[in-house]
């Protein structure tokens, strides 16, 4: 049996539309510009190379992503495109590259302020970097993860799980105007509909923020956490009256063009 753990294809895919939709407006946002080589850094299940392949038709593509799964589910969808499996803060090509995509990836790898200048670095001249994050730590969603993992029975596992790391616009506009071109940085929150209340929230969160809380637990320690975090989320994400649940969800976006 999988664990819920795990970077599953089919639980990410679960919510693609509403995954999807930031990293066509992400790739909106790219000046216009001949793209040859691009690179889809945290590619996933392929749902945003995909993208990808529609904004630059004829360019030579890859897929990266630390998960096998994801990797498997890529290839399978895309088999015209090559995809491996590789850790984004080791990932050794120089490029150059007319584009490089990561999309919801870049807030689980650590030291921007390094990381940022070096995928800078592998961009040809007129190349972008096209980042889009989660910019949701001060969400209920969020904030009831650190709550509940810092005060149950898991709590001395569960030490130091949480995601903190964050930067705002200011702080990535200041680290690439100096190596760039041009540097484009905005917010934007969506209003994700999730039908099915309280469940389809927890549902949309075991494809990203559950995954570090439940790895660290066993199979009945994570069953009482999610289903305690059902609960709490009830509370803070009221179903409308046809029981559809308004997720909010702001987004960092960065196109930096070198």
């Amino acid at each position: 049996m999988t664990s819920t753990t795990d970077w599953q294809a089919r639980q990410y895919v679960l919510f693609e539309n509403e995954r999807t939709r930031p990293v066509r407006d992400l790739l909106a946002a790219v000046p216009p510009t001949q793209v040859r080589i691009a690179v889809d850094i945290g590619c996933g299940p392929g749902n945003s190379t995909e993208t990808l392949a529609a904004h630059a038709p004829g360019a030579r593509i890859t897929g990266l992503d630390s998960s096998a799964d994801m990797i498997a589910a890529a290839r399978e969808r895309l088999p015209q495109f090559q995809f491996e499996l590789t850790d984004i803060s080791t990932w050794a090509a120089t490029g150059p590259y007319d584009l490089i995509l990561a999309n919801a990836v870049l807030q689980w790898v650590p030291d921007h302020e390094r990381l940022f200048p070096a995928l800078v670095r592998k961009l040809a001249p007129g190349g972008s970097l096209a980042v889009q994050m989660p910019d949701n730590l001060d969400e209920p969603a969020h904030r009831l993860l650190r709550e509940i993992a810092a005060h149950g029975p898991w709590a001395g596992q569960l030490k130091g799980v949480e995601r903190t790391m964050r930067h705002g616009a200011d702080w990535y506009y200041g680290l690439l105007k100096p190596l760039c071109a041009r540097v484009d940085v905005w917010r934007t929150v969506y209003h994700h509909p999730l039908a099915g209340g309280a469940d389809a929230v927890v549902e949309w969160f075991k494809g990203s923020a559950l995954r570090p809380f439940l790895a660290g637990l066993d199979a009945a320690g994570q069953q009482a956490f999610l289903q305690r975090y059902r609960d709490e989320i009830a509370d803070a994400y009221p179903a409308q009256r046809d029981g559809t649940v308004l997720l909010p969800f702001p987004r960092l976006f960065v196109v930096a063009t070198r």
